[in-house]
């Protein structure tokens, strides 16, 4: 391909693009998320494929730019979101969703919606006995407000000009020829656009601080860490639609004035990183990145950094040291990064959900973003929806949606061990990750943006929510985010190093049932001097999940100090069994397979446990035929 070396250039090979994709008269779309690849995705994929091929049937992988036929295209897309029912295929025009597929569903797929046109209805998603064919209809998909995700699963992610085709690089062009730096700037803090990492600072004020330094040159730099437990929103934007980030990274180069652009990817994430590859060097070969981007005399050139997993390095000044060769850890501020980042140099830092919301932003205008969502929250946000609910997944929602309509709406309600289980088994739900707290039944009414979270003691972060029930231990939940965030502490600086080591002791002794009195005193006031005197964001908020709990389940804690026992039966060290002597037949079998002898009896008469000994395996409890073996509450 040609390098472009002019708008028209760029306008007359969209164009191109436009044409052959409509020429695609009918597509398959194989999702080629991580989740749907782990499922065996890409072998349908080449299965699809191989059999269109072997029936003659005329086939585009890649938009065509010379030869204009008619064609059945087949794309690797980004991820659908709907994650528990993949691997997913979508079917064009129609609009159908296939779950669930499996190799064997292939030749189906093409004989008898390819060849005949008609809905592979038991690949059709159903849910309480109605069966959803269009993707838009399914519940799940309904209520979401895909903007920032648009694209994946609509387009080839691996394909520049599938991007072109649906209006990519508008913005950049728009940008790059028709504003000055100061109308960009202007643009991005109208909109009132906040950071999508967590804090939510607004991105124009940010810029503009940046763009105001002395010192050059600057740097662009993305957060593509993402390291709390559960999150993959900004995996999917690197994985399905990599050109909207780079568009956006582009459009904040010429904004503050900066012509290199880092992305720092966690190398957790392999499959982000060769798409981010694979993206930038078909920019640069059209003429998108690079030294005087269409003709133009600014140029911007892109990096992939690849960062080795730790969570601390989602932190600015953390990251920036990394890219930079060195350990990853904080720094006292001030300086900010806007002043003193990447090479000691003005540096602008968002993450990947914040730049690809600029395109849009550019394109359409800040009025139009302002108009979606709340005033001082506007636009959309990307959550992972986990935990025990009916549907999880990737989902986008306009900001200010409440969190009832995203657990029982969007995710189905609640999941029981055996199904759909009533409302009233839902317990919590942990927003944040290590950095947030949890929410309760009161609370499912509260708009999700910045500012409501912030009034109940809780936060957005990078947008996983973790959705629980009545057999959740609330102690045990605080006990597994402090593991992690101490595990993940940089140790520079001591309250976070040894506040956080303190914590957790004193949680796995709760747990344990070795609970003491003061002890949930003494958490709260290393909760407090933790918040109030360490180094980065990571420390201030590691008590935050704990706070959280003891607020809103103080009795779960009491319970386990004071009466040696586990509301919600999870604890395993605070398991207790008994056997009913009015259901005991003294069949012995269950102290034939204690494994430490706690069980004692005479054949044909009532057995008994003795509690000392018992290390609560449940053994006995399996291995009774009479339902005599019961777990004590």
């Amino acid at each position: 391909m040609t390098k472009l070396m002019s708008r028209q250039d760029l306008q007359n090979l969209r164009n191109v693009c436009q044409k052959a994709l409509s020429l695609e008269t009918k597509k398959i779309l194989v999702c080629g998320g991580t989740g749907c690849v782990a499922g065996g995705s890409l072998d349908i994929y080449d299965r699809l494929k191989a059999m269109l091929e072997e029936r003659g049937i005329p086939v585009s992988v890649e938009l065509a730019h010379e030869s204009h036929d008619e064609s059945v295209g087949i794309k690797k897309s980004g991820c659908h979101g709907f994650c528990e029912m993949g691997p997913l295929v979508r079917v064009e025009p129609q609009g159908w969703l296939y779950t669930k597929v499996k190799l064997d569903d292939c030749e189906e797929i093409v004989e008898k919606t390819i060849v005949g046109g008609e809905c592979v209805d038991r690949l059709a998603y159903r849910q309480n006995g109605e069966i959803y064919r269009r993707q838009e209809e399914i519940p799940f998909y309904a209520k979401q407000h895909r903007m920032v995700l648009e694209h994946c699963g609509h387009i080839n992610a691996t394909s520049i000009y599938d991007y072109l085709a649906v209006g990519g690089y508008q913005a950049l062009e728009k940008a790059l020829f028709d504003m000055t730096q100061d109308q960009i700037l202007d643009e991005v803090s109208e909109s009132n656009l906040r950071g999508r990492g967590g804090g939510g600072f607004p991105a124009g004020r940010k810029w503009k601080s940046c763009a105001r330094q002395k010192e050059t040159p600057r740097y662009i730099v993305c957060n593509g860490d993402e390291g709390d437990p559960g999150a993959f929103m900004d995996r999917s934007v690197m994985e399905g639609d990599p050109h909207r980030l780079i568009e956006g990274m582009i459009i904040a180069g010429i904004a503050i004035g900066s012509s290199e652009g880092y992305i720092y990817v966690r190398a957790e994430y392999p499959l982000a990183v060769d798409r981010l590859r694979l993206a930038i060097a078909q920019a640069e070969t059209i003429g998108l990145l690079g030294d005087n981007i269409l003709g133009t005399d600014f140029s911007f050139h892109m990096h992939i950094n690849r960062g080795a997993g730790a969570f601390v390095c989602g932190e600015g000044s953390a990251l920036t040291a990394s890219i930079e060769g060195k350990r990853g850890m904080p720094r006292v501020k001030p300086p900010r990064t806007v002043e003193h980042g990447l090479f000691d140099k003005p540096t602008n830092l968002n993450n990947v959900e914040t730049y690809a919301n600029v395109p849009m932003i550019i394109e359409n205008g800040a009025a139009w973003y302002r108009s979606i969502g709340p005033e001082n929250s506007p636009g959309t946000k990307a959550f992972a929806l986990t935990g025990n609910i009916m549907n999880t997944g990737l989902i986008e929602v306009p900001m200010g949606t409440t969190l009832r309509e995203v657990i029982f709406d969007i995710g189905g309600g609640m999941r029981g061990p055996d199904g759909p289980a009533p409302e009233d088994s839902f317990k919590a739900v942990q927003i944040g990750g290590p950095s947030g707290g949890c929410l309760t039944g009161k609370e499912l009414d509260i708009p999700l943006d910045f500012d409501s979270l912030k009034k109940v003691g809780a936060m957005i972060g990078s947008g996983g929510l973790v959705v629980m029930d009545n057999r959740t231990c609330m102690v045990e939940v605080a006990r597994f985010f402090m593991n992690f965030t101490q595990n993940e502490s940089c140790g520079k600086c001591v309250p976070c190093r040894e506040g956080t080591k303190r914590m957790l002791e004193i949680l796995e002794r709760i747990v344990a049932g070795q609970g003491q009195d003061g002890d949930i005193e003494l958490l709260e006031e290393l909760a407090d001097t933790i918040s109030n005197t360490a180094l980065c964001g990571l420390g201030k908020t590691a008590p935050s999940p704990v706070i959280s709990t003891i607020k809103n389940f103080r009795s779960e804690y009491e319970a386990h100090i004071y009466d040696k026992r586990c509301p919600a039966g999870a604890c395993a060290k605070l398991r207790r069994f008994v056997i009913d002597p009015e259901k005991c037949k003294g069949c012995s079998k269950c102290a034939r397979n204690c494994p430490v002898n706690a069980i004692t009896g005479v054949v044909k008469k009532p057995f008994e446990i003795n509690q000392d000994k018992c290390i609560k395996c449940g053994a006995c409890k399996t291995n009774c035929n009479f339902d005599a073996v019961r777990e004590e509450a």
